[in-house]
């Protein structure tokens, strides 16, 4: 009998070593490479290079003084603290800790010499520091040599850990120069030195230099993070050229031809070039061959300018050439408000050829969602409009070559890129055409949609009034519910807004139930409407066409649905708490009215106090209706990162220039980008795989 074979011993299983709170903090913060560490720069800044006599120390600014501890007790008198006097040669001060731990009484013993660094006041025992930071020093301790960084961190990552991680970054880090000579700005220093000033600025330095960001080092990383920006938005375009999309062609008495003709109204001189502009994308070949450069447009309007009708002829040029369209809105109020009017333009010019509509949305479900799935996969869906439903994964195309997206900026990048996956099967993405009502201004538009092609319908249709914008105190609210009931006694319609109020949805539609309830108490008689989030789709539906239809006088919405829906009878917009509304938002539901001919009114109500932002928005919307205006202001108010929303996918490119004070960084990066991409493309790619890493795939979507 053989023998049986040697046990191969097993070996031994070696466990992956557990991380730290701290290193598990850094890379919650996105600090997981050197380079990462090396480019998160400093909060601000403290001064530890001297002491300042306790005598000479000014109330009200941070400073650091020296001196022995000459008492150290624990107070309980109202609550529990400990109270530190420590003294030099010319005057003493109090410690005053409201927390406290006993390290600190250690450190802070009677007789110990302390170094402290707070903000002194004048208090009712003297002058005072309350929790002050603080170290155990000799009279031999050197004082630090140049400025203490404070960073930006999290409960769980000391400073301490935070400045050695850096520090110890800083030295490891790839920081040779990758652009070519010439490329940087006449008298800006090197990447390392710009770091190395900003990290560890010398003794001497003014707080005021490093804060107002216009030192050369400042300069030298904003230009660096444009250029990167700019490079990785060229590269994506130039990439996009290389793709293959359909070609879509319109022809001679095609359905494009068609729905012009059978619409009820024509078209503006904005709406007419832009339509145009679209078309070429649709029809622009791919070299010599049968499919198109893929056209990756953004159509900007302000509220009310007619961008739906131009997706419609979009859509028609689409589905004539034999492809299947898709529009993608971020609500069922505002994809049903398109759903109606495509329906209206497109159904009858459709139903001859077999073909028809199919609405997804995620109320849909059972028999009738996958009836309409099933129309979308065997292509006898032409058009297919919903909600972020059109892009879950039963959902099949048969063939699709143009999305149209709404509100672009309030979907995620993947959302985005799903949706263009959809063709990935047949080598082909579809054209995308992505709609917003929130004009982009343009530094905006050159640096964080520098990679797309803008279309602007820069004039409203015939007939559109201007709005009256008013702004109310909340103790005006009798006010304006009686100017309320004279517009409903003139049969005009009102909406009323009600603020989202995020902390609590239940305080938030008890809100919305009160002003109803108000509402309909104040106008006997007259049909008060309530529209909020919890309400079944069927039931927001019912109260929609209730008050589209003229039955309802007064619509009640809380902004957890899009109050999006065409009512040229309405001429009165109240929104309450105007003050926690953004400016685009506020722009947006002021759109709502003013839609015919009747003059119309927009009341913005605020509770005071009113903080400078509120103040502000409130105060460009009352001087304002353009839409461009409103967008250039929103973004000087809130900043790009806020302002772009979900495009970077809750990540601001942008993290060091400012897109108003540095406009010509951004020229002069814009004009070498295409430079360095084509004649220093490794140096290229170093500059965005430095600066980006994974987030130039958000600029792709």
């Amino acid at each position: 009998m053989p023998a049986a074979p040697p046990e191969t011993p097993t070996a031994p299983r070696t466990l992956a070593p557990q991380k730290s709170a701290p290193q598990r903090a850094m890379e919650k913060l996105g600090l997981k490479r050197d380079i990462d560490l090396a480019l998160h720069l400093p909060l601000r800044y403290e001064d530890e290079t001297r002491v300042t006599p306790i005598a000479d120390a000014p109330d009200g600014e941070p400073v650091q003084v020296e001196g022995i501890v000459r008492e150290s007790r624990i107070e309980t008198r109202t609550r529990r603290q400990l109270l530190v006097r420590i003294s030099d040669d010319g005057d003493s001060l109090l410690l005053r800790f409201l927390n406290f731990y006993p390290s600190h009484q250690r450190t802070l013993a009677v007789g110990a010499r302390v170094r402290v660094r707070g903000e002194l006041r004048s208090g009712f025992f003297g002058r005072e520091m309350v929790h002050p930071s603080f170290k155990a020093v000799d009279e031999h301790t050197p004082l630090a040599t140049s400025l203490t960084p404070v960073y930006p961190a999290s409960a769980q990552l000391p400073q301490a850990y935070l400045r050695k991680a850096v520090a110890a970054a800083l030295a490891r880090a790839p920081l040779a120069e990758v652009l070519p000579p010439g490329s940087v700005p006449a008298g800006l220093p090197t990447l390392r030195e710009a770091l190395q000033w900003l990290h560890q600025p010398a003794a001497g330095v003014s707080l005021a230099a490093l804060e107002d960001r216009s030192h050369p080092a400042w300069q030298r990383l904003k230009f660096e993070e444009l250029l990167a920006q700019q490079l990785s938005q060229l590269a994506a375009q130039r990439e996009r050229t290389r793709q293959r999309a359909p070609l879509l062609r319109s022809r001679r008495g095609g359905l494009h031809e068609q729905l012009l003709a059978a619409l009820p109204f024509p078209l503006t001189a904005a709406q007419r070039r832009v339509g145009d502009e679209i078309a070429a994308d649709l029809a622009r070949p791919q070299g010599s061959g049968d499919a198109a450069v893929p056209m990756h447009r953004l159509l900007q309007g302000d509220v009310g300018s007619g961008k739906t009708v131009v997706a419609a002829l979009a859509a028609a040029v689409a589905i004539d050439a034999g492809w299947q369209c898709a529009l993608m809105a971020p609500t069922e109020l505002l994809a049903e408000q398109h759903f109606r009017k495509l329906v209206q333009w497109l159904a009858p010019l459709l139903e001859p050829r077999g073909l028809g509509l199919a609405w997804l949305t995620g109320s849909r479900k059972g028999k009738g969602r996958r009836q309409m799935v099933e129309r979308v996969a065997s292509g006898e869906a032409a058009l297919v409009v919903g909600t972020h439903a059109v892009i879950q994964d039963d959902v099949r195309f048969a063939k699709l070559g143009l999305a149209v997206i709404d509100e672009q900026h309030r979907f995620g990048v993947a959302q985005r890129l799903e949706l263009r996956r959809k063709l990935a099967s047949q080598s082909l993405e579809p054209h995308l055409l992505m709609m917003s009502a929130t004009p982009i201004p343009r530094t905006l538009a050159m640096t964080y949609f520098a990679d797309l092609d803008v279309s602007t319908i820069d004039e409203l249709p015939p007939g559109r009034t201007p709005v009256l914008t008013k702004v109310f105190a909340d103790s005006r609210r009798e006010q304006v519910i009686a100017r309320i009931a004279d517009e409903v006694a003139r049969g005009r319609q009102v909406y009323w807004v009600c603020p989202l109020i995020e902390e609590s949805e239940h305080v938030d539609l008890q809100n919305a139930t009160a002003t109803h309830a108000q509402l309909s108490a104040a106008l006997p008689g007259r049909k008060v409407g309530l529209l909020h989030g919890r309400m079944a789709a069927a039931e927001k539906t019912a109260v929609m066409s209730q008050f589209a239809g003229g039955e309802m006088a007064v619509l009640v919405a809380t902004t957890v649905v899009e109050v999006g829906v065409d009512v040229p009878n309405a001429s009165l917009m109240v929104i309450e708490h105007a003050e926690r509304f953004g400016l685009s938002q506020l722009h947006q539901l002021r759109g709502r009215v003013g839609r015919g001919a009747v003059a119309s009114v927009c009341v913005l109500l605020y509770q005071g106090p009113l903080s400078a932002t509120g103040r502000d928005r409130l105060r460009a919307m009352a001087e304002t209706h353009d839409g461009f205006e409103i967008a250039r202001r929103d973004l000087e108010i809130r900043g790009p990162g806020e302002f772009m929303g979900a495009r970077q996918s809750g990540d601001a490119l942008l993290r060091f220039a400012d897109l108003a004070d540095d406009a010509p960084l951004l020229r002069q990066a814009r004009a070498l980008a295409p430079v360095l991409l084509a004649r220093h493309p490794g140096a290229a790619q170093a500059q965005v795989a430095r600066w980006l890493d994974k987030r130039a795939d958000f600029l792709k979507a």
